[in-house]
C-alpha cells in the first residue's frame, strides 16, 4: 500500500477488450486510469487515481502562457514470471525533480513519485503487453496551473501520470544533418531539463531537415557550431576504432537514463568509453580514416537508434550496415534482456511491483 493515501476511483468496466494488442502505435492507446495530485498551500495533496479522461484548466493557466511544464518518459515490463517491473524508476524520479527545480516548480518526494507509479501500474497491470519488444510506457508530468497572467512561478500545480501500452519500436536507421542555424540548448539554459518548450523549439529545424530529405537534426553547440550535443530526443554515441565516445553532459545536454545505463554496461564489459567534448572535425577525420564504425542514439523509446548517414556542410558520411555493428546491437540486446528478466539484473535496475 502507498504511504501517501492515494484514493482510487476505479472504472466500472475496462476498455481493454477493445484494444488490438498486436497493433499498438506509440502513444495513441491509453489504459483505464490515470493518477492526479494537486500542489497548493505549499504541499502535495489530494492524491488520487481516476478513470482516464480529459483535464480541465483555466484559460490563463501558467503552463499555457509561460511554459511551466515538465515530463518524464519510462517503461514497465513483465519479467519471465509475469511480474510487472519498472526500469530505473528512482533515476527518473531524481531527474524529474532536477527538471522541476530548473523551472522553479515544486519537487516531488521520490517515494511519492514511485508510489504513484506503482499504484497505477498495479491497477492497470493487465495492460502490460508481453510479446517481444513491447512494454507499458509511463508518462509522468507536472503543470503550473495558476489562472492569471503574470510572469512568475505558479503557486499551484498538478502532477499527473498516464500509461500507454506500446508495441515493439523498430526505427529504421536514420539520416542526420548537423544544425547550422538553429540550436537546441546552451549552457545555463534548460537543456538538461525535460521541459516541454525544448521539444516545441526543435520542431521547425526538424521540419526543415525532413523537407531536405533527412530524418533528424544533430544539434551542435550554440557558440561555434563545432561541438556535438545530441540528436532529436536522444543522446549520441560514436564508435571510433575500439573506443566508444559520447558528449559530456555540460548543462546543455539531457542526462539520459539510457545513456547512463550504456556507460555502466560498457565499463562493466571492459570496453573503452569516454565522456568528453566531441568536435565534428574529429568525427570527419575518423570517417576519412576508416575508423568511424558506428553512430547511434540512446533513448527510452528505441533504446538504440542506428544512424545510417551523417551530413555536415554537404559532406555525407555513410555508416556500415546495421548487422555489422557490434556495440549498438549489443547494448540494445543487453538492456532489453535485463528489462524482461532474460539475463541477471546485476545492477539492480528493475523494481518489481
Amino acid at each position: 500500500m502507498s504511504n501517501f493515501n492515494i484514493k482510487i476511483n476505479s472504472i466500472s468496466e475496462s476498455k481493454i477488450d477493445q484494444v488490438d494488442f498486436s497493433d499498438l502505435p506509440f502513444g495513441k492507446v491509453f489504459t483505464d486510469h490515470m493518477f492526479v495530485a494537486d500542489f497548493f498551500d505549499g504541499k502535495w495533496q489530494q492524491a488520487r487515481i481516476l478513470p482516464f479522461g480529459n483535464l480541465s484548466f483555466h484559460p490563463a493557466s501558467n503552463m499555457m502562457h509561460y511554459g511551466q511544464a515538465i515530463f518524464e518518459g519510462m517503461k514497465a515490463f513483465k519479467n519471465q514470471d509475469g511480474e510487472p517491473s519498472v526500469f530505473r524508476i528512482e533515476e527518473h524520479a531524481k531527474r524529474f525533480n532536477l527538471s522541476a527545480e530548473r523551472l522553479c516548480m515544486p519537487t516531488i518526494p521520490e517515494n511519492f513519485f514511485c508510489d504513484a507509479i506503482e499504484t497505477l501500474i498495479k491497477l492497470d497491470k493487465n495492460w502490460i503487453p508481453t510479446f517481444e519488444g513491447s512494454s507499458l510506457y509511463i508518462r509522468p508530468f507536472m503543470l503550473g496551473v495558476d489562472g492569471y497572467l503574470g510572469v512568475k512561478s505558479s503557486a499551484t500545480y498538478q502532477f499527473i501520470i498516464f500509461l500507454c501500452p506500446v508495441g515493439p519500436y523498430y526505427p529504421k536507421p536514420v539520416h542526420l544533418i548537423t544544425a547550422e542555424n538553429f540550436v537546441r540548448a546552451v549552457k545555463g539554459g534548460v537543456g538538461e531539463a525535460k521541459a516541454a518548450g525544448n521539444y516545441a523549439a526543435s520542431l521547425l529545424p526538424m521540419k526543415i531537415a525532413n523537407e531536405a530529405g533527412y530524418d533528424q537534426v544533430m544539434w551542435m553547440d550554440a557558440h561555434e557550431f563545432k561541438y556535438i550535443q545530441e540528436v532529436g530526443t536522444m543522446n549520441l554515441f560514436f564508435v571510433i576504432g575500439d573506443k566508444v565516445l559520447t558528449p559530456a553532459t555540460d548543462g546543455a545536454i539531457l542526462r539520459g537514463i539510457t545513456r547512463k545505463s550504456f556507460l555502466t554496461i560498457l565499463k562493466d564489459k571492459g570496453i573503452s568509453v569516454e565522456e568528453r567534448p566531441i568536435a565534428i572535425d574529429e568525427i570527419i577525420e575518423a570517417y576519412d580514416n576508416g575508423e568511424l564504425k558506428e553512430i547511434f542514439g540512446a533513448g527510452t523509446a528505441a533504446v538504440v537508434s542506428h544512424v545510417a548517414s551523417l551530413t555536415h556542410k554537404g559532406k555525407k558520411m555513410e555508416l556500415p550496415p546495421i548487422e555489422d555493428r557490434k556495440i549498438g546491437n549489443m547494448l540494445k540486446k543487453e538492456i532489453n534482456d535485463i528489462r524482461t528478466g532474460l539475463i541477471e539484473d546485476k545492477f539492480n535496475w528493475m523494481k518489481k511491483i
